[in-house]
């Protein structure tokens, strides 16, 4: 079994190095997925009310034998559940789905700036944490200022930020931010999910010269750079090869290597993006 390592939170906390993502997977294939992962190793589990998969998610962690103080779970507030009574309602309905006593590590999925409520959501976050009902408290797809705000008007930054971050939109001045304030940046898509990345010669010769997949090479990377990956796979095999990745490291040459491609998003921009 692989022993990830964890990085320290801000708020005393710590999150396993690599995660496993569960979007798109039903009910049943979370079940199947996260019961395998937390037996190879797996110590992250990512989910989200808009998944529709959490069910699934926490039947997984049942099924697994893993003592549940050892996984980070990580879930999402959706869009349309924005404002304070709203989430703290919307968190019992995910606790509920999860079969859990306590959430690891809640996230406002976007922020929704045009709604304009991620305030008032934050607010109702940093209580559920003051219960005890929630380990950790971060946001996802925020901008830099859209975290200042939050500092500004309630004087608690996130413990983490999950963002679109892989070789094709490497986030470098979001993460220097994160890194001026102690949050830490997860990455979701590492691999550039619909892209060309993992076929481009140059990083499959990253790869061939560690002995490693173009999948592994992209996800070292991610983890020197000290960004959490959370890849999705339902694939037991795929999965221990994604948690595969701590026994090699890439030099200075072939980090920029991996990272130094055009620019371009493959999720929604969170100025504008809604998703409720």
């Amino acid at each position: 079994m692989t022993r990830i390592p964890a990085h320290p939170l801000n708020d005393g906390t710590s999150l396993p190095a690599l995660g496993l993502g569960t979007w798109p997977m039903d009910d049943a294939e979370a079940q199947r997925a996260v019961a395998a992962a937390l037996d190879l190793g797996y110590r992250l589990i990512d989910t989200a009310a808009n998944y529709r998969n959490e069910t699934g998610v926490g039947l997984g962690v049942a099924d697994s034998g893993v003592p549940r103080e050892e996984i980070v779970v990580t879930t999402k507030l959706p869009g349309r559940h924005h404002g304070y009574e709203e989430t703290l309602a919307s968190f019992e309905q995910s606790r509920a789905r999860l079969g859990l006593d306590y959430v690891d590590l809640y996230l406002i999925h976007w922020p929704l700036p045009r709604v304009d409520r991620y305030v008032d959501s934050w607010q109702a976050m940093i209580k559920l944490r003051e219960e005890g009902l929630v380990r950790s408290i971060g946001v996802s797809n925020f901008t830099a200022g859209h975290i200042e705000r939050l500092e500004r008007e309630t004087g608690v930054l996130p413990s983490v930020n999950q963002i679109e971050l892989h070789p094709l939109l490497p986030q470098d001045e979001l993460r220097a931010f994160h890194e001026r304030k102690g949050i830490r940046t997860e990455s979701w898509s590492p691999l550039g999910r619909g892209s060309d990345l993992l076929a481009d010669p140059a990083v499959a010769a990253v790869a061939d010269a560690h002995g490693v997949t173009p999948g592994q090479a992209v996800l070292r990377w991610h983890t020197q750079l000290g960004a959490v990956p959370v890849p999705k796979s339902a694939d037991p095999g795929r999965q221990r090869q994604n948690l595969d990745v701590f026994g090699f490291e890439l030099d200075a040459e072939q980090m920029r290597t991996i990272g130094d491609r055009p620019h371009r998003r493959i999720g929604g921009d969170p100025k504008t993006h809604e998703e409720f």
